[in-house]
C-alpha cells in the first residue's frame, strides 16, 4: 500500500469506533494484542472499546463494554492470560444472543470488531458479520433503533487475531501463545531430565493439542525425545514392539533416561486414542523400566508471554486496526497472520475451511495429507525429527571428511546446530570431526572424530560444548592449512558470530596461496547481537532477547514499588541495535535508541529536564535502558524518561521542542529518532555519565539506580526457537555441504574455489538462503561489524507508534491480502 494512502487511512480513523474482545481459551500474548489494538486505534483517532468476558460481555452489554484510553492498557504487556477476560458463550450461538450483541454495539457506534481467539471464536464473528444487516432490520422493526441509525451503522468489519497455544489454525506460521506454551513445556522437560537421569527413569509427558500435534512435535524436536505420538501421524501397527525396542536400545548404549512425548489427541491407525497411562504401563510391563507420567495440562497456558509472543501480538494488533480502517462492505472478514517476518491478511473463512479439511483428512485416515495440510513448516519439523531421533546407518561410507567448530562469543543454540550437523553427516556416511576452541584449536590440531551418540544431550545445553574463541584464522593460516591437510578435511562448518563470517572470508581469500583451502565452507550465524550478514536471524538472539526481557520485567516491577526512582539498565548488543529494539518492543519501551540513530547533548538536556519536571507530579517511577557495552538506551513506558511521545502514563503526548535536532531527526529519519548513545560513538556519554547526570539533576526529586545485565544474556538454556532453529540450520547446512562435495569431487579429490562453495546459511524472509561470503562482503560494514541494510529497523516504527510518537506513517509496511490454498501451504516459509 502506498504511503500517501496510509496517511489518508490514518485520518479516516476519526469518528470510528473499534471494539476488541478475547474469546475461547486464553493464550499468553493476548494482553499484548489488546494493548496494540487499543493504542493503535487511539493513535489513528478512533474510539476503542474493551469488551470484557468475550462474547458473553458483548451479549450482556452494560459495564462489560467500556471505552479505553491510553492508560487502560499500561503495564499489561508482560502479563499472561487476558485482562479483559474470556468466556465461552452459548447465548451468542443463538440468533437472540447475536441480536442483543448487535444492539449493544450500535448503541456505542461500534462497527469495527477485533476478535482475538481460536477458529471457533473467529467463525462466530464471521456469522455475526454476515447476519449484521438482517439483525439491524430486526432491531428497527422492534423499535429499538431508528432507520437512520441502521443506515449509519449498516456494515460490520471484522479482523481476527488467532490466539491459540495449539497453533492449529491453517494459514499462519505461528498463533498467539504457541511460543510461550513451548517455553513452559521445555522448562518442564529440562527439569524432568535431571531427575530422570538421577533415577534412570522413563518419563511419558502429555502435552496439549487436542487435534493438533504441533506442541508435541516441536517440543520433541527441541528435546530430542526418544518417541513421539501426534494425531496427524499415528504410529504403524505393531508400534508397541518398535517403541520398546527403541527405548531398550537407548538404555543399552548408556543413556540413563527415556523421554516419550504424547499429544493429548494422539490416536492409532484405527483412530483409537493412545493414552499416556497406556504407554507407561506398556514400558513397565515389557521393559521393567521405572516409568512416570507427567500431564502438563493448563500450566502450558500460564506464565508470562515470551518475547516472540509479545512482538507477534503487537505487530498483529497494529495491523488489525489498519485492516479494519481499510475495510469496505465488499472486503471479506480477515485474519491478520504472520508469514516469515511480515504481517499478512488472510480471508477468514479460507483459513477456517482448510483447518477443517485437516480434521476431515484425519477422520478419513488420510494422515499424510493431514500433515501436508498443516503446512510445509509442520511437515519439515516431522521429517527432521524422524531423521535425528534414531541413528540411521549409512549404506556405504563416503571418502569425505567434514569438520565442525564454534567461533566467537558463545550463543545459545550452537550445540543444537552441532548435534544435528554431526548426525546428518554420519547418516550420509561421512567422517565427522569436531574442533575445540575455534580457529585456534584447528591450528593446534584440537580435532576429534565424533559418533552419533557423542552429541546426545546437547540440545538443551547453553554456551558452546566445543569451546569457542574469537581468534581469526589469519594469524594461524599456515598451521590451519597443515591440519586441514593432515586430517584430510574436505568441508568446514563454522558456527558463530561475525568472527565466523570474517574468518571464513579470510580462508576463502587464502585459496590463492593454499590449495588446501579449496574446500567447501559454510557459516551458521550464531550471536546474540544478530549482526551477521546473510541472515535475518542469528542463533542465540532469541534467547538473549528473552533473557534481557525477563530482567527488564523484574526491574519494572521493582520500579513500580519504589517512589520516585529512575533505573538505568545497561545491556549488550554491540553496534547492532537489534537486541535493543526487539527487547524494547517486548517490554513496552517508550524508546530504544541505538547506534544507527545518533544524539547530542540537547536531547540529553531535554530528557533530563522532562524527567525532573514530571517526577515533581504524580509519576512515582522511571526506567531508562542504556543498550551497550556498545549499546544504546531507552525509556520504558509507565513513567519513563522523556522520549518523543513524552510521559505517556501521565497522559502527556508532548514531543521534543519544535525545530530542535530531535524534532528534525524524527521528521527526516526513516529509522526514527536517536536519543541514546553508543559508547563507540562518543567517549563521554557513558552509563556512568547518565547515572551522574540524572542523579545530579534529579536531586531532591528522584533518585537513580543502575543495572548492568552483562553476560547473563549469553548464558542460560536455549529457547525453543533457538533449539529448533539451530537443529534445522545444522541439517540444512550438512545437506548443502554433502551436495556441494559431490559436485566439486573430480578425479579423486575435492577442489572447490567457486564463490558458491563458501556460504552463509541463514534465514532470509521466508526461506533458508545460501549466500556466498564473497558476495556479502560488499554489503558489510566491517568497521561496525554489521550488515549495511538491516530489516529489523522497520520494527522501530512499531515501537514508536505504540509509544504514541508523533511520527509519519510513510514507512509503515501494511500487510497484503493473501489467499490460503493447498499450494500456498506447501511453500516453505522458514521456521
Amino acid at each position: 500500500m502506498a504511503a500517501v494512502d496510509l496517511e489518508k487511512l490514518r485520518m479516516s480513523g476519526a469518528g470510528k469506533a473499534i471494539g476488541v474482545l478475547t474469546s475461547g481459551g486464553d493464550a499468553q500474548g493476548m494482553n499484548a494484542a489488546v494493548r496494540a489494538v487499543t493504542r493503535m486505534g487511539i493513535y489513528v483517532g478512533a474510539k476503542v472499546f474493551l469488551i470484557y468476558e468475550g462474547y458473553e460481555g458483548l451479549v450482556e452489554g452494560g459495564e462489560n463494554i467500556r471505552q479505553a484510553d491510553w492508560l487502560s492498557v499500561s503495564n499489561i504487556i508482560q502479563l499472561g492470560g487476558t485482562i479483559i477476560g474470556s468466556a465461552r458463550c452459548k447465548a451468542f450461538t443463538t440468533r437472540a444472543g447475536r441480536l442483543a450483541a448487535a444492539y449493544n454495539l450500535v448503541q456505542r457506534g461500534i462497527t469495527n470488531l477485533c476478535v482475538i481467539g481460536g477458529d471457533g471464536s473467529l467463525t462466530g464473528a464471521n456469522i455475526f458479520r454476515s447476519e449484521w444487516g438482517s439483525l439491524l432490520e430486526e432491531l428497527v422493526g422492534a423499535g429499538k433503533i431508528s432507520e437512520g441509525t441502521a443506515q449509519t451503522y449498516s456494515h460490520l468489519n471484522i479482523a481476527g487475531l488467532v490466539g491459540s497455544i495449539d497453533n492449529d489454525f491453517c494459514g499462519t506460521d505461528m498463533t498467539i501463545g504457541t511460543d510461550s506454551a513451548l517455553h513452559r513445556i521445555m522448562e518442564v522437560i529440562d527439569a524432568i531430565t535431571t531427575t530422570a537421569q538421577s533415577h534412570q527413569r522413563t518419563f511419558v509427558l502429555e502435552v496439549m493439542g487436542r487435534h493438533c500435534g504441533y506442541l508435541a512435535l516441536v517440543s520433541a524436536l527441541a528435546s530430542g525425545a526418544d518417541w513421539l505420538f501426534i494425531p496427524e501421524a499415528p504410529p504403524e501397527d505393531g508400534w508397541e514392539n518398535f517403541m520398546c525396542e527403541r527405548l531398550g536400545e537407548t538404555r543399552s548404549r548408556g543413556s540413563r533416561l527415556n523421554i516419550v512425548i504424547i499429544a493429548e489427541g494422539a490416536i492409532d491407525r484405527q483412530g483409537q486414542p493412545i493414552s499416556s497411562r497406556y504407554v507407561k504401563d506398556l514400558v513397565v510391563q515389557r521393559l521393567g523400566f521405572d516409568t512416570r507420567v507427567t500431564v502438563l495440562g493448563h500450566v502450558q497456558r500460564g506464565g508470562t508471554p515470551s518475547a516472540f509472543d509479545r512482538i507477534l501480538s503487537s505487530k498483529m494488533g497494529m495491523e488489525a486496526v489498519m485492516a479494519l480502517l481499510d475495510a469496505t462492505p465488499d472486503t471479506p472478514a480477515c485474519v491478520v497472520s504472520l508469514s516469515g517476518n511480515q504481517s499478512v491478511r488472510l480471508p477468514l473463512m479460507e483459513c477456517v475451511q482448510v483447518t477443517k479439511e485437516v480434521q476431515k483428512a484425519m477422520d478419513e485416515k488420510r494422515f499424510e495429507e493431514a500433515i501436508q495440510l498443516r503446512g510445509r513448516s509442520f511437515e519439515n519439523n516431522w521429517n527432521i525429527y524422524k531423521l535425528l531421533a534414531h541413528q540411521k546407518l549409512s549404506k556405504e561410507k563416503t571418502s569425505f571428511s567434514l569438520a565442525i567448530l564454534n567461533v566467537g562469543a558463545p550463543a545459545a543454540g550452537m550445540n543444537a546446530a552441532v548435534r544435528s550437523a554431526v548426525r546428518i553427516g554420519i547418516s550420509h556416511g561421512h567422517t565427522v570431526y569436531v574442533v575445540h576452541d575455534g580457529f585456534e584449536g584447528l591450528a593446534k590440531g584440537q580435532v576429534q572424530e565424533v559418533g552419533w551418540h557423542d552429541v546426545a544431550g546437547w540440545l538443551g545445553r547453553g554456551g558452546s560444548m566445543l569451546g569457542t574463541k574469537r581468534t581469526l584464522p589469519k594469524a594461524y593460516l599456515e598451521n590451519i592449512v597443515e591440519n586441514v591437510r593432515n586430517y584430510n578435511i574436505h568441508a568446514l562448518l563454522v558456527i558463530g558470530g561475525f568472527e565466523a563470517y570474517e574468518g571464513v572470508l579470510q580462508l576463502v581469500e587464502g585459496r590463492g596461496r593454499y590449495e588446501e583451502l579449496c574446500i567447501v565452507m559454510g557459516v551458521i550465524p550464531a550471536t546474540i547481537s544478530n549482526n551477521v550478514p546473510g541472515t535475518d536471524f542469528s542463533l542465540g538472539s532469541d534467547t538473549a532477547v528473552n533473557a534481557a526481557m525477563e530482567s527488564c520485567d523484574r526491574i519494572k516491577q521493582s520500579a513500580s514499588g519504589t517512589k520516585r526512582r529512575v533505573f538505568i539498565v545497561e545491556t549488550m548488543g554491540g553496534y547492532c541495535g537489534y537486541l535493543a529494539t526487539v527487547t524494547g518492543i517486548a517490554v513496552g519501551a517508550d524508546a530504544a535508541y541505538v547506534f544507527e540513530d545518533p544524539f547530542n547533548i540537547q536531547e540529553l538536556k531535554a530528557n533530563v529536564e522532562h524527567m525532573t519536571e514530571k517526577m515533581k507530579t504524580d509519576i512515582q517511577r522511571g526506567l531508562v535502558l542504556r543498550w551497550g557495552c556498545r549499546g544504546a538506551w531507552s525509556g520504558l513506558e509507565e513513567g519513563s524518561a522523556w522520549a518523543p511521545g513524552g510521559f505517556h502514563d501521565a497522559g502527556c503526548v508532548s514531543g521534543p521542542p519544535e525545530g530542535s535536532h530531535a524534532e528534525r531527526a524524527g521528521r527526516r529519519s526513516p529509522r526514527g529518532l536517536g536519543l541514546g548513545r553508543n559508547e563507540k560513538c562518543h567517549d563521554h556519554y557513558t552509563t556512568d555519565f547518565l547515572y551522574h547526570l540524572y542523579s545530579s539533576e534529579g536531586r531532591g526529586v528522584f533518585d537513580c539506580r543502575t543495572n548492568v545485565l552483562g553476560h547473563l544474556q549469553q548464558g542460560g538454556a536455549p529457547t525453543p526457537f533457538d533449539r529448533n532453529y539451530g537443529t534445522k540450520l545444522g541439517v540444512k547446512a550438512m545437506l548443502w555441504m554433502s551436495e556441494k562435495l559431490q559436485a566439486v569431487y573430480r578425479n579423486g579429490r575435492v577442489f572447490a574455489n567457486g564463490p558458491d562453495s563458501a556460504c552463509v546459511i541463514g534465514l532470509r524472509k521466508k526461506a533458508v538462503a545460501f549466500s556466498p561470503v564473497t558476495e556479502l562482503k560488499k554489503d558489510t560494514d566491517f568497521e561496525h561489524r554489521m550488515p549495511r541494510e538491516q530489516w529489523w529497523l522497520k520494527l522501530r516504527l512499531m515501537l514508536k507508534m505504540l509509544a504514541h510518537y508523533r511520527i509519519s506513517m510513510d514507512d509503515y509496511v501494511s500487510g497484503e491480502l493473501e489467499h490460503v490454498t493447498r499450494r500456498t501451504l506447501s511453500i516453505d516459509k522458514g521456521f
